[in-house]
């Protein structure tokens, strides 16, 4: 590590903690230096494993003068309890996504940058990837012409191996199963590369033979405030993958990668596809495009290092990861209204209603 690492510390430690410390080992800019998980088991197998110090408890990880800012990778209701305390002690946060299991929460972990004047950095790392900003540079420099129309599709076979002794087996746990676990991913895409989202429609189904709670298959479009429209589709019960696609009057890209590489982005690009179709060529002229060699998990936690360093926020903020609940939100009520349009922005009104009037209470 260089001189100049920022120190920080991680809170749950489970898998994805692990993925996210093996992301960060070759990077000079962040360094895992404290960690702590409420089973003494977990932190001294993560310790071992990991080679990063454990805490005692998480006060003691927060009263550290040398760590400027806290990796949460707990379950998603406890997001807000836990960045609060983080917040307080004047630590900047990192929450994985989604930035809470409820909008209030959200919005909630939002307020605590201006509160204790710290930064909110949310693990929305798909937006990150090579191929998507590839794509964005593309829109940016016109060379897609005026984008109109945008696809993405993010499913796997989660839910076939879906027991009532997993949490999203339940409606309560992962409403909407793919649509809340997997579509976010890609609403926080599309809002990246499509700007602000005005209303959307979304129908479900659940087609998964083991009985879950849970829907299993869901379609939500999405109309942009600028006109335009894109779909986001999720299968729960299919091979896994990832896929976007941008249309303009100009040209198109895809870009789709290798899903069984999702834990290790390092390897993304040896099995990617990003191509270019312009104007009136068609199939056959197609040109397919380098993808970079990029890691997105190393990318957000060097961002997360930056905002550490400097107080200032960065591109996944608390901000963004809110409107990304919001979509989800905003589809489950359509699901449940048989796909009527429901108005993102009405989805956030009420939220930040019902937060103003849990904080009076």
């Amino acid at each position: 590590m260089g001189e100049g690492a920022v120190k920080v510390g991680i809170v749950g430690l489970g898998r994805w903690a692990k993925v996210l410390t093996r992301a960060i080992k070759p990077s000079d800019k962040i360094e895992i230096v404290s960690s702590f998980s409420r089973s003494q088991e977990k932190r001294e197998s993560f310790a071992r494993e990991m080679g990063v110090g454990a805490a005692a408890d998480l006060q003691s990880m927060l009263c550290d003068p040398h760590i400027k800012g806290v990796i949460l990778t707990v379950p998603n209701e406890q997001h807000l309890p836990v960045a609060r305390e983080v917040a307080k002690a004047g630590k900047h946060v990192y929450t994985e996504k989604p930035i809470a299991a409820t909008l209030e929460d959200g919005l909630a972990i939002e307020a605590l940058e201006k509160a204790y004047g710290v930064t909110v950095t949310v693990g929305h790392s798909a937006r990150l990837m090579a191929g998507i900003r590839k794509i964005r540079e593309a829109i940016d420099a016109g060379e897609l012409g005026r984008v109109a129309f945008m696809e993405a599709n993010f499913s796997n076979e989660r839910a076939l191996e879906l027991t009532p002794d997993t949490w999203r087996w339940y409606k309560s746990r992962a409403p909407g199963g793919p649509l809340s676990q997997l579509a976010i991913h890609q609403f926080d895409v599309l809002h990246y590369l499509g700007g602000e989202v005005a209303e959307v429609s979304s129908i479900a189904s659940k087609l998964s033979p083991v009985g879950a709670e849970v829907d299993d298959q869901s379609m939500t479009v999405m109309k942009f405030a600028d006109g335009k429209i894109g779909y986001v589709g999720s299968s729960w019960t299919s091979p896994g993958i990832f896929a976007v696609r941008v249309f303009g009057s100009k040209g198109l890209m895809h870009y789709e990668i290798d899903f069984g590489t999702w834990d290790t982005p390092d390897k993304l690009h040896t099995n990617s596809t990003l191509y270019i179709q312009r104007g009136k060529d068609g199939w056959s002229k197609r040109e397919e495009l380098a993808v970079p060699e990029s890691d997105m998990f190393r990318v957000e936690l060097e961002m997360f290092a930056e905002s550490c360093r400097t107080g200032l926020g960065n591109e996944l903020n608390a901000h963004n990861g809110n409107v990304a609940v919001a979509i989800v939100n905003a589809a489950l009520r359509s699901v449940d209204q048989r796909g009527q349009l429901v108005r993102v922005a009405d989805v956030l009104a009420e939220a930040q209603a019902g937060e103003r009037t849990r904080h009076v209470a």
